[in-house]
């Protein structure tokens, strides 16, 4: 990784780690997130992935716009660091531990390895 990439991460992470602080004080059922991210590409190839505890605290964050939420809160986070994307909902998605615990046997590397072959940039 170039001094340049690590540099990014290190942002991301610390951005990431607000966001999920504020996530799990405001967002029910919230569990925790994550990223992804090719730096050859980046912040095209960006990757955050948002995760609940059950498919009903997913589906009640919808209903209640707190997804509307996340994704502001993040692109905010992320703006304020001079990370800019154009459709910040094209650079996250959600999950449950319900879905990983049913479809991969609770493995989020595998999930993750699977998903992005086919989900993320």
């Amino acid at each position: 990784m170039r001094k340049i990439d690590k540099k990014i991460e290190n942002s991301l992470r610390l951005i990431l780690t607000e966001v999920c602080d504020a996530a799990l004080d405001n967002v029910k059922g919230f569990r925790w997130l994550t990223h992804f991210a090719n730096y050859d590409n980046f912040p095209n190839s960006l990757s955050i992935v948002c995760v609940f505890n059950t498919n009903s605290d997913l589906a009640d964050t919808r209903s209640s716009n707190k997804d509307d939420y996340l994704r502001d809160l993040i692109k905010q986070k992320l703006e304020a660091e001079n990370i800019k994307v154009r459709d910040i909902s094209q650079h996250i998605s959600f999950d449950t531990e319900e879905n990983c615990g049913r479809e991969h046997g609770g493995n989020w590397q595998k999930r993750f390895r699977d998903n992005t072959l086919r989900n993320f940039h």
